[in-house]
């Protein structure tokens, strides 16, 4: 009898389950379920850096997305039973922490709280706590350095420390009321097996270690006295965090019986402890060393991994450098762009160039008709901020060489280009410290679905662009998970090694730069760059002046 696991992929706006056959991927089943709460399930405030959600949306997504996929199922596969499910595996969004009370309740959940948007969860675009960040910053200059050296030098305002303490000292009712503070990623699964209470909680060290400075060299997380220093509350909170945190081969525990009953599912199926989507979107590309994958979506994360037993250096700018964050026995390497697609969907949902007729696909269709360098036009991708190699959320976008003769589709092209100079950026950072980029797997919608956006990528960076299988790869990654934690005893995979071998693959189409285009976007890439350094560092001694001239020079030998 064939068996099939189920991954659960919490994005920023919905919850996808999907049904994957163990034996070699093939995906059966999905289904996606949009978040009820907010603005396409984000909460919004006053504040334009606030972004929250209600986790609600958590637990009725996951019922609905994994009934709905099951039935999915069952019309595709004939006989197909929930008895065939042998694990579960979970992906979130990150760093996304949110606070609990000491039974694992959400602080949203409870009536007295239910008007506080600091007792829902913190999304990981909320950008609320530039300044603690910058103090966190700063402080570990001082007392802890080692702690910046693995987290890429700064710590961000998107990331799990610097979120509690905003709350502390903008919220504290909340702060008070809350006995702990837990990812998502660990919640949901601790969630599904009736283990979210903050003494019985699994913490996995994809999100402990990239967003809150965990690290089994120094003992976990920051020491109380390190963090007794922002304030003794903090202090005081870590000693209710977890001891260990563990990769994702171990699992949380068994579904419930009550999961079991609203699911159709068998109760004491084993579900993997969680991680951040794009760590899992990696195992679902097939990650392996020398392998850049790309998860393009709203934002993008840039994975790597490397050997654990071979030295490797601290990379300034990277959101972090955690063992077994990615794979066991490996070195996790996160980088990312903080908007991307979100930059596409500003320029077409909120300026509405072209009125209705201004859509994605129009505006795809006609930008692919310019060639490299025609517009005259050069972009910072910004518009939410530097995660890489600047890790500055205050830094915003920047679009220069308009004309009164520039059309909607230019500048579409230049957001596309300035994407792909981020990129460019991240890979030349990446390979400076010695991490050698061998190929280029993206993932996601955008990288499966805009072939100008793949073309420009690979003609920017000089490198050829594939693209992963499955256009599902973040929920593959889970499903993954959750086949290596049921074992080969149950119809599992023993490794993650064997796991991916036998599902996950690339597509046929690879996108090749043109040397043509790529000469002209090497030209614009010193350009963008000169930008980048004089907006985005303090030491930036050069001149401006002849960067508009030198993009009218690109675009009259480019129409030319």
């Amino acid at each position: 009898m064939a068996r099939y696991s189920i991954g659960l992929d919490y994005g920023t706006n919905s919850v996808r389950a999907l049904v994957v056959d163990v034996a070699d991927g093939r995906e059966i089943g999905s289904a996606v379920w949009n978040y009820r709460h907010g603005d396409a399930g984000v909460i919004l405030g006053g504040d334009p850096n606030l972004a929250r959600q209600h986790p609600a949306d958590y637990v009725d997504g996951a019922r609905h997305a994994m009934r709905d996929a099951l039935a999915a199922a069952r019309r595709a596969v004939r006989g197909f039973k929930p008895e065939q499910i042998v694990g579960i595996g979970v992906d979130t969004t990150g760093s996304t922490p949110m606070p609990i009370d000491a039974e694992g309740r959400p602080l949203a959940m409870d009536r007295r709280l239910a008007d506080e948007p600091a007792a829902l969860a913190w999304l990981w675009k909320d950008h609320t706590a530039v300044a603690e960040a910058a103090e966190i910053t700063e402080l570990a200059r001082r007392m802890r350095p080692h702690y910046l050296a693995k987290c890429g030098g700064v710590y961000s305002s998107e990331w799990f420390f610097s979120k509690i303490l905003h709350c502390l000292r903008t919220a504290p009712r909340v702060f008070a009321a809350a006995r702990s503070w837990v990812e998502i990623a660990d919640w949901i699964p601790a969630m599904l097996t009736g283990t979210q209470a903050p003494d019985r909680l699994t913490v996995g060290v994809c999100g402990a270690g990239h967003k809150a400075m965990y690290h089994d060299d120094w003992g976990g997380y920051p020491d109380a006295k390190f963090l007794a220093r922002l304030d003794p509350q903090l202090a005081d909170l870590r000693s209710r965090l977890a001891d260990k945190a563990y990769a994702i081969d171990r699992t949380v525990g068994g579904l419930t019986a009550w999961w079991a009953g609203r699911t159709g599912l068998r109760a004491g199926i084993p579900v993997a402890v969680g991680a951040i989507d794009a760590h899992l979107g990696a195992v679902g590309a097939g990650i392996r060393p020398g392998t850049l994958v790309k998860i393009i979506g709203t934002s993008t994360c840039d994975m790597m991994i490397h050997p654990a037993g071979q030295p490797l250096a601290d990379v300034p700018g990277l959101c972090g450098i955690v063992p077994g964050s990615i794979l066991p026995g490996c070195l996790g390497l996160e980088a990312g762009q903080s908007a991307v697609g979100d930059i596409f969907n500003w320029f077409v949902n909120t300026l509405r160039p072209m009125g209705r007729a201004g859509t994605h696909e129009a505006l795809t269709r006609d930008a692919a008709k310019l060639s490299a360098g025609a517009s005259g036009l050069l972009a910072l991708d910004w518009n939410n901020g530097n995660r890489t190699v600047l890790v500055d959320q205050r830094l915003t976008g920047l679009l220069l060489g308009q004309t009164l003769y520039t059309t909607p589709a230019e500048i579409y092209r230049a957001l596309i280009e300035a994407t792909a100079f981020g990129a460019l950026t991240i890979i030349n950072r990446l390979e400076k410290y010695g991490v050698q980029v061998r190929q280029v797997v993206n993932c996601g919608g955008i990288a499966e679905k805009n072939p100008l956006l793949m073309q420009v990528y690979a003609d920017v960076t000089g490198r050829p662009m594939k693209v992963s299988r499955s256009s599902q790869t973040c929920a593959l990654g889970a499903a993954i998970a959750g086949a290596v934690a049921a074992g080969r005893k149950a119809g599992g995979h023993p490794s993650f090694a064997a796991a991916m071998r036998a599902m996950t693959g690339l597509r046929e189409q690879v996108y090749r730069p043109s040397r043509r285009a790529h000469a002209v976007y090497r030209e614009l890439y010193a350009l963008y760059m000169k930008l980048h350094d004089a907006f985005g560092t303090t030491g930036f001694k050069g001149n401006l002046h002849d960067v508009m001239k030198r993009l009218i020079a690109v675009r009259n030998q480019a129409r030319a």
